[in-house]
């Protein structure tokens, strides 16, 4: 159990780094949470910063994400007894990684240095299930990155990026016999429900149409003096 504990906080501690408000304040002097639409994401990154800094911050994001599952989750056989001989019966390693990857993404969204103020999670949980099953969120990055580019609306991609991926799961388990664990479809399912859930703001903002697009793929104008730039 100590082991179980032990890994859960490293991940969340992992997760709570906010790439963004520090990204914003390091190299452009601004917090980023006092433009755009407030948030301490990629999103919110990628509209007042530019592309060069949304991309760095999405990057890392996803970083913790999949580092937590790949590399952290392993540390807890190293730690005590393991959780092999607490957890008898159990898919372990599978059980290590849901929830490693869950407290990292439990950091981003609620970060301990950005006082529990952060991100909608979308990237961090991409690594995590990147780390868990590769192709099913493969399919997911990739129409994240066409809706993106093609609406200019974050939002959107992040939100059908996250819907389709456990409807992509149930098609590689029962149309082509990938061998994806039922716990591992249902905990997916949780996560982009968790998702969806918390960009309620942005789904109520995109039908009234005043949600925020990416204009640039630049600094926005007004935002940041030249010399941030």
């Amino acid at each position: 159990m100590l082991s179980i504990v032990v890994v859960f906080i490293l991940c969340y501690l992992i997760g709570s780094i906010p790439s963004s408000l520090w990204m914003g304040k390091i190299f452009f002097k601004v917090d980023i949470r006092e433009h755009g639409s407030g948030n301490a994401g990629a999103t919110n990154t990628f509209r007042v910063l530019g592309w060069k800094a949304g991309t760095i911050v999405l990057l890392f994001d996803f970083g913790k994400g999949l580092l937590s599952t790949l590399v952290i989750s392993q540390l807890a056989y190293s730690i005590g007894d393991g959780p092999v001989s607490f957890y008898q019966g159990w898919d372990v390693d599978a059980m290590l990684v849901i929830l490693s990857g869950l407290a990292a993404v439990i950091g981003h969204m609620f970060p301990l240095y950005a006082k529990f103020k952060g991100g909608k999670g979308a990237a961090t949980a991409c690594g995590m299930l990147y780390g868990i099953e590769p192709v099913s969120i493969s399919i997911s990055l990739g129409l994240f990155l066409i809706l993106m580019f093609s609406t200019r609306y974050v939002s959107v991609g992040s939100i059908f990026a996250s819907l389709i991926y456990p409807f992509s799961q149930l098609v590689l388990r029962y149309g082509f016999g990938y061998d994806i664990d039922g716990s591992i479809i249902l905990f997916s399912s949780a996560i982009a429900l968790g998702i969806i859930i918390k960009h309620k703001g942005n789904i109520k903002r995109l039908l009234n149409g005043t949600e925020n697009r990416i204009k640039s793929f630049k600094p926005s104008s007004g935002r940041l003096n030249k010399n941030e730039t």
